[in-house]
């Protein structure tokens, strides 16, 4: 009954957040709490187990370092620089713009990258009067899509790679990073068919980017050199926290109260505070507790182990199904909590004898991080994009962001499909490896 309880209450909120009749955050943290009235889990659970507070303080860290280093005129100082390195031509700017984000993804990770990107992106559409939303979200898609041809791209690969010692960085790279780079010019593609109508060439607007000064907008001032100050040691902090061993969040909140800190006399702590977009905020945490709920309750443990039921052991049909059901799964809830409740799951395939579980693991991970761009709430980078476009008043719908993302997840998924059978199934089906 309890299983049966979270899923109505998780369904039926989920239909409201999409309906966007009623203020998400007030939906997610309603059915949040109804989860918390019927005893499914308690209080303690879900602040130390359920609500993901890495996510939230980066979330709220960038959001402050962001609004600061906003009034220096910095991001618009950087925007109009690649407006006018690109002549300004809203189509030639998405491809740019995409193939940074993926090779960023790739080689950072996606959320880092996406958390350099989305300020400069914003303030650029503004001045080259673009709508914001086919930008931001073929940012997303590239920071997914760049994220899954590496072990450090996306936390789900972090995690099998983890997991299996013999998955190197080499491995994913290998494994993974050519079905990535079809899928990306497939999806860039599909991005600029569908949004080339929406991104019209302004030969006015376009001829006053081009004979705009950029410094002039930079207020140079100490905020301006505090806050490059600030900004420069938390990116330099982001690209060696794989060797500092000092994860993103500490980073970010260690940026935002050293900035706080150092600008207390230039700005008002509470007016920078009241920027910050808090209902986005909450808004993740009711669906952290929403999700923690289908946790508590064991739905995601027996969407997994249902797996091994359903195929009996047999290698390639467990494979594509872990490929799709963690495809789908992922769209809807956060990749993560699938992803570490799965991993234990493929471990056991080795009583089924099976000596070579790497098709697993690469349909798992092409699974997750290609599902992450289903919806708003698939992927760590979606939160992170959606929160800072919120603060700049270009919420994303989440009702508009699933009618391009679930699309692009079908596509991505047929794709890799198509990769991992040719690649590591087709064998097994012939028979030449038992």
């Amino acid at each position: 009954m309890d299983a049966i309880f979270s899923i109505a209450i998780f369904l039926i909120s989920y239909l409201f957040i999409i309906l966007e009749k009623v203020n998400r955050a007030l939906v997610a943290l309603t059915g949040g709490i109804l989860m918390l009235c019927a005893g499914l889990f308690t209080w303690d659970d879900a602040f130390t187990s359920y609500i993901d507070w890495h996510t939230i303080s980066l979330l709220f860290s960038m959001m402050v370092l962001v609004s600061i280093t906003q009034k220096t005129g910095f991001f618009e100082y950087i925007a109009l620089l690649l407006a006018q390195r690109v002549q300004g031509e809203p189509v030639k700017l998405l491809m740019v713009v995409a193939v940074l984000t993926a090779l960023g993804s790739a080689l950072l990770d996606n959320v880092t990258t996406v958390l350099l990107f989305v300020p400069v992106i914003l303030n650029l559409t503004s001045m080259l009067a673009q709508p914001a939303f086919p930008y931001l979200v073929t940012i997303i898609f590239s920071s997914n899509i760049g994220g899954t041809a590496t072990l450090i791209g996306d936390p789900p690969n972090i995690m099998i790679g983890q997991a299996v010692e013999h998955l190197t960085f080499v491995s994913f790279l290998t494994n993974l990073a050519p079905i990535v780079i079809i899928i990306f010019i497939g999806t860039l593609f599909l991005m600029v068919m569908l949004f080339r109508k929406s991104l019209l060439s302004n030969p006015e607007n376009i001829r006053k980017v081009q004979q705009l000064n950029p410094e002039e907008y930079l207020v140079k001032s100490p905020l301006l050199y505090k806050s490059l100050s600030v900004m420069s040691l938390t990116v330099v902090g982001f690209l060696l926290h794989p060797i500092l061993h000092v994860d993103l969040t500490t980073i970010a909140v260690s940026g935002a109260l050293l900035l706080l800190l150092l600008t207390d006399q230039d700005l008002n702590a509470e007016v920078v505070f009241k920027e910050v977009e808090w209902l986005t905020l909450f808004f993740f945490m009711g669906l952290f507790i929403l999700v923690g709920g289908l946790q508590a309750t064991g739905v995601i443990d027996e969407i997994s182990k249902g797996i091994i039921d359903i195929t009996e052991g047999d290698l390639p049909t467990t494979a594509l199904l872990i490929l799709w059901i963690a495809g789908l799964f992922s769209g809807v809830v956060d990749n993560i909590p699938f992803v570490a409740a799965t991993i234990p799951v493929i471990e056991e395939f080795k009583d089924f004898g099976m000596l070579n579980l790497d098709p697993l693991w690469w349909a798992l991970a092409l699974g997750a991080c290609l599902g992450g761009n289903g919806s708003l709430v698939g992927a760590s980078a979606n939160v992170v994009v959606a929160g800072i476009a919120a603060s700049y008043g270009k919420g994303i719908s989440f009702l508009r962001f699933m009618k391009y993302g679930v699309p692009i997840v079908l596509f991505s998924l047929v794709i890799a499909t198509i990769y991992l059978f040719l690649r590591y199934l087709l064998p097994y089906l012939h028979g030449s490896i038992v």
